[in-house]
C-alpha cells in the first residue's frame, strides 16, 4: 500500500485498480467544503472510500452526512427502517444477507448514485464486504467482447432479491415468503445498457450484476452464458477490493462505478449494516440512448 497526501487528508490507496482509506476526517453534515471536495475527488478516483472510527454517527447523523452527495431517498420497496427516513437496514438474524454480486437498486431506470454504509453491529470474525471497479472489467475486455457489450441491454427485475435469506434456526420458509412479498411487494423491470457511460467521469462501465436476468432478444439460457462472461471480467481479484470491518466503519461507493458482494462467512453471529442511498441518475449508452421501466406491477 501507499500513501498520499491530498491536502488536509490522508488517503491510503488499498489495491491496484479500486478503492482507498481515509483519515483525518469525523464526518458530519457540517463539513468544511473544502474537506468534503477531497472526500469526492478521492471518490471519483478510488471508486469506494472507507472510514474507521466512525462511532459518533447515528441514524439521523448518517442521513445527514449521506445528504452532502446528493438527496436521499427510501429502498423503492422495502420499508425504511423504524425512526428513519431514508436507512435501508440488512439485518442478519432477520435473514437479510447480500452475498450476491450487486449493484444497488438497478431494477429501476434511476439508479442510485452513491450508497453510504455504517458498520453498526459487525462479527468478530468474517462479514467482510468486496467492491469491484466495473471500468477496469471493461477495459480488460477483448475488442470483440467490448464491441459485443455495447450492442447488449440487459433486463433487470427485482423478482429475485441479492439480499437472500440465510436459514436460521429458528427462520424458514414462511419467512422466506414474507421478505420477499415486501422486497417484490412491486415487481419491476427495466432496461439498461450493458456498458454505460458514467455521467461524471466519462468513462465507460459494465452494468450488470445480480438483478439483470437477461438480455434483451435472447432466450434465458443464451443470456445466462453471455452475462457470465462479462461478469467473470467483473469479478476476477485483479479489480476488487476486500474491506474488514469494525463497528463505526463507513463505506461510500461510486453506485454506477461498481459492484459489491456481503461475504455471508460468520454463521449465525449477528451482522447489522444501515444504507443511504442518494443522488439518482439515469444510465445511457455511447450513443446517449437512456435506460427506460419496461414494466412496474
Amino acid at each position: 500500500m501507499s500513501n498520499t497526501k491530498i491536502k488536509s487528508l490522508k488517503v491510503t490507496r488499498l489495491a491496484g485498480r479500486i478503492g482507498a482509506r481515509i483519515e483525518g476526517v469525523k464526518l458530519s453534515d457540517n463539513l468544511d467544503p473544502a474537506v468534503f471536495e477531497e472526500i469526492k475527488e478521492a471518490l471519483n478516483e478510488y471508486q469506494v472510500i472507507f472510514f474507521r472510527d466512525q462511532n459518533h454517527l447515528d441514524d439521523a447523523s448518517q442521513e445527514a452526512f449521506a445528504r452532502l452527495l446528493g438527496e436521499p431517498y427510501a429502498h423503492p420497496t422495502v420499508p425504511v427502517k423504524e425512526n428513519t427516513s431514508y436507512i435501508f437496514e440488512l439485518d442478519s438474524k432477520a435473514g437479510a444477507k447480500a452475498n450476491n454480486w450487486h449493484t444497488d437498486v438497478t431494477f429501476v431506470p434511476e439508479v442510485p448514485k452513491y450508497s453510504v454504509l455504517r458498520g453498526v453491529k459487525i462479527p468478530a470474525v468474517g462479514g467482510d464486504t468486496v467492491w469491484t471497479n466495473t471500468h477496469t472489467a471493461y477495459e480488460d475486455l477483448p475488442e470483440e467482447l467490448k464491441q459485443l457489450a455495447e450492442k447488449l441491454w440487459a433486463i433487470h427485475t427485482n423478482e429475485f432479491d441479492y439480499a437472500q435469506l440465510s436459514r436460521l434456526p429458528l427462520k424458514g420458509e414462511k419467512e422466506n415468503a414474507q421478505y420477499r412479498s415486501v422486497f417484490e411487494s412491486t415487481v419491476f423491470k427495466t432496461r439498461h445498457p450493458v456498458v454505460h457511460v458514467h455521467e461524471e467521469t466519462g468513462k465507460k462501465h459494465l452494468l450488470l450484476g445480480g438483478f439483470a436476468g437477461r438480455l434483451q432478444g435472447f432466450s434465458t439460457s443464451e443470456s445466462e452464458k453471455l452475462i457470465s462472461i462479462f461478469q467473470a471480467y467483473v469479478t476476477r481479484l485483479e479489480n476488487t477490493v476486500r474491506w474488514n470491518w469494525a463497528e463505526g466503519d463507513v463505506a461510500i461507493w461510486d453506485n454506477l462505478a461498481t459492484q459489491h458482494y456481503a461475504i455471508a462467512d460468520y454463521g449465525d453471529t449477528q451482522r447489522i449494516v444501515r444504507r443511504v442511498t442518494v443522488g439518482k441518475s439515469i444510465p445511457v449508452n455511447q450513443e446517449n440512448i437512456q435506460s427506460s421501466l419496461i414494466n412496474k406491477k
